[in-house]
């Protein structure tokens, strides 16, 4: 935090002693008060950007909508995505002061910033997140956390250790129908919970493997695969590499982060994990370019004895989204603003002045700039976020292996079976690794 606090600490104490021993000029000039002369420099949060394609871009018009931020910087490593997105910040803020690199070692050391947004494909997550968190920057970073869970494990550490503050982009649990839903859920409106659906999006119908392509220009294609096995091009990064194992789980892991975080959420499990994942996905021949499970579906045992099956959503009667069963009925909630129950009442009737009130946010963005300033945890941790998709990454290595998964929660480990265990970590493609904490 020494980066912020030092900043800050500075310019507040600057102006301080410019007002105490020295008369104010009758005009101050907009920048030094701020953008459109609302917020003091002491008060600004200095942002930048690691990706920035479709969502880092969407990420990045959600910043820019508050007053205090002041976006300065960007990286990309295709030359296209940081012209369109330095053009768009530039013109936003109507002059051409936003830097760019290529680079994120370069940008992590020459950018002074308060908090980065970190968009890129989930094989990179491990080594841009522990890089930034090295810096003492603060992280909005998007989910999954991490393609494995070693990898988690490490963005976790790093997160603890350098006191920084960090976001998920799992959203949803700042959207109110999530909340109430698992808020209900928490206080036993159902009652004692024996088992939830998560249901997540169906498979992408992507077959074939696509012919070899020259690699269009402004884009490194060997920095962008990075740890990933060296393969030639053939069209897929910026969005289809979604379907292809080696950089993230399909659908499956896409969502995990999603709606396994709001299911345990409203369990009270958001920091621990299952003791036993079983099921099976099933998968493209071989030959095929995407490669992650067309369907899948497995089961999660706890502790407390409750279970969560996770699967396509065609594979569940209440299809996408997740569904709590209790003794005293069911409550489902979805996108969309969607929550039903098994009768109306469950959600209709307010829980009362006794209730256990869950975190709440009205705005995920805005939430994370609050607890910069506040130095509080935000609505989705690290160590949340670690947990939600676990769950997801257990339940691959569980179809993959097609073994029955025993976990340690606590020490975070698989028991007694090692062609399991090696799937706790991926092998990274030389140079390159996760930097040391």
């Amino acid at each position: 935090m020494e980066n912020k606090s030092t900043r800050r600490s500075f310019l507040r104490n600057s102006i301080s002693l410019v007002a105490g021993t020295m008369v104010l000029p009758h005009i101050i000039p907009s920048s030094a008060m701020g953008m459109n002369g609302m917020v003091p420099p002491s008060d600004r949060i200095v942002m930048g950007s690691i990706g920035v394609g479709s969502q880092g871009v969407s990420n990045m018009r959600g910043f820019l909508k508050f007053k205090e931020v002041q976006f300065v910087s960007m990286c990309d490593l295709d030359s296209n995505n940081l012209e369109k997105a330095s053009a768009m910040v530039n013109k936003f803020y109507n002059n051409s002061d936003c830097r760019k690199h290529k680079d994120y070692r370069e940008f992590l050391e020459k950018e002074k910033l308060d908090a980065v947004c970190i968009s890129v494909p989930d094989h990179w997550h491990s080594i841009a997140y522990v890089a930034a968190a090295n810096k003492k920057i603060d992280i909005y970073g998007e989910k999954p956390l991490a393609r494995s869970i070693g990898e988690g494990q490490q963005i976790v550490k790093a997160v603890q250790k350098n006191k920084i503050i960090w976001q998920t982009g799992s959203w949803q649990r700042s959207v109110a129908n999530f909340h109430k839903g698992a808020e209900l859920v928490f206080n036993g409106r159902i009652g004692k919970v024996d088992r939830v659906e998560v249901g997540l999006p169906n498979a992408a119908k992507l077959v074939g493997m696509p012919a070899i392509k020259d690699v269009p220009a402004g884009l490194d294609w060997d920095f962008w695969l990075g740890s990933a096995p060296k393969v030639p091009y053939r069209g897929v990064c910026h969005w289809n590499w979604r379907w292809i194992l080696d950089y993230s789980g399909g659908q499956l892991t896409d969502w995990a982060g999603h709606h396994i975080d709001i299911a345990h959420w409203g369990l009270g499990l958001d920091r621990t994990g299952p003791i036993e994942v079983s099921g099976e996905g099933v998968y493209p021949g071989s030959g095929e370019l995407y490669n992650v499970p067309m369907e899948f579906d497995f089961n999660c045992k706890y502790k407390s004895g409750v279970e969560i099956r996770v699967a396509n959503s065609a594979r569940l009667p209440h299809g996408m989204g997740v569904t709590w069963y209790g003794e005293n009925g069911w409550i489902h909630v979805d996108r969309g603003d969607k929550i039903s129950a098994s009768k109306p009442e469950l959600i209709s009737e307010e829980l009362g002045a006794n209730k256990k009130a869950l975190y709440k946010s009205n705005d995920h963005i805005a939430n994370f700039l609050e607890c910069i300033r506040t130095r509080k945890e935000t609505i989705t941790p690290v160590e949340v976020a670690h947990r939600s998709i676990s769950v997801g990454l257990l339940g691959e290595i569980a179809m993959t292996t097609k073994q029955k998964i025993q976990w340690d929660p606590e020490k975070e480990k698989i028991i007694n079976n090692s062609e399991a265990s090696k799937m706790l970590m991926r092998e990274f493609r030389s140079p390159w690794k996760i930097p040391n904490i």
